[in-house]
């Protein structure tokens, strides 16, 4: 038989050092970040790289960086770090009432409509709990909250879905706008058909609900839309548009907070326009904390609430 090394015990140290060397490029750096000696330091990477059999980081002259596997193994253990980290928190919540904290990214729509009530909802009730909001729109909030850098999102899903991996629900639908700057030739038209000619703006990833092609202008004879003006961001959207002859989509509630604000007007359109369902997002591989699971139930009552609030009576 021939001969196999002893696998060596993985500790969080061995991860640590890994995401270490990542992060600086150097044995030396990393050594003195993690405070042990270069030589012991070599030795961990080793036990490390005996214990998946192959190697984890490349050695060039200017460093080292991690190899294919190593890059592989890093993904895991940063996850791994941050699950630890929240699982501390909170055992110290229910131990010792200490503060957590809860990351959340959402859409404009989701920012204007439903933060505020529920933040404020949130933060009559846990007070302890410091939440961190950031704006984020897919597909960059799917990697975010597949990496573990948000507890939470929410807004709009890519046409094609999301995978098994992350758990999606419903939370309401938002009504779409045509906008565009007071003294626009286009400002007063009531049909889709009068935008032909229009130049418009692509706010957020092409095929989200900012991008024109929804409108399925070629599909009524109008040749596809002539887009001008790509944004990333809506607040980049408003500090351009009140100065630009485009016409552009964006969710209702943003526009009635701060489209007048910034001299845009909502064009009369009479046809029927797109909705956006917006969904609440979170990975499927293991239970929210408790902080942000109260967050999550505080945005579904304050959806709830919206939809009492804007949807028609029956008769």
């Amino acid at each position: 038989m021939g001969y196999r090394p002893r696998r060596q015990a993985l500790r969080l140290q061995h991860l640590h050092l890994l995401l270490t060397l990542a992060q600086t490029g150097s044995l030396r750096a990393s050594a003195q970040i993690l405070n042990v000696t270069q030589p012991a330091l070599t030795k961990a990477l080793r036990q490390l790289e005996d214990e998946f059999g192959t190697a984890l980081v490349l050695r060039t002259p200017k460093g080292v960086r991690l190899a294919p596997a190593g890059e592989l193994l890093a993904a895991r253990a940063a996850n791994v770090m941050r699950e630890l980290a929240r699982a501390r928190e909170e055992v110290a919540w229910h131990t010792q009432h200490a503060e957590a904290s809860v990351t959340v990214g959402v859409s404009p729509a989701v920012a204007i409509l439903l933060a505020p009530g529920a933040l404020a909802r949130f933060g009559a009730r846990w007070p302890q709990v410091k939440v961190r909001v950031i704006d984020s729109l897919y597909p960059r909030v799917l990697a975010q909250v597949r990496a573990g850098e948000l507890d939470l999102a929410l807004g709009p899903l890519p046409p094609e879905g999301v995978g098994r991996d992350l758990v999606v629900q419903p939370l309401f639908d938002s009504q779409n706008v045509i906008a565009a700057r007071r003294s626009h030739v286009l400002a007063k038209c009531s049909r889709l058909d009068q935008l032909a000619d229009a130049a418009w703006v692509l706010t957020g990833p092409t095929g989200g609900p900012g991008d024109p092609a929804h409108l399925h202008l070629e599909a009524r004879g109008l040749g596809k839309p002539r887009i001008q003006l790509e944004c990333e961001s809506f607040s980049t959207l408003l500090a351009l548009m009140p100065n630009l002859d485009v016409v552009g989509i964006m969710p209702l509630g943003f526009f009635d907070r701060y489209g007048p604000r910034t001299d845009l007007v909502q064009l009369p359109i009479e046809d029927e326009l797109p909705r956006t369902t917006i969904h609440i997002l979170s990975r499927a591989d293991g239970p929210l904390t408790l902080p942000a699971q109260r967050l999550l139930d505080a945005f579904v009552q304050e959806a709830s609430g919206l939809r009492l609030r804007t949807e028609p009576l029956s008769s």
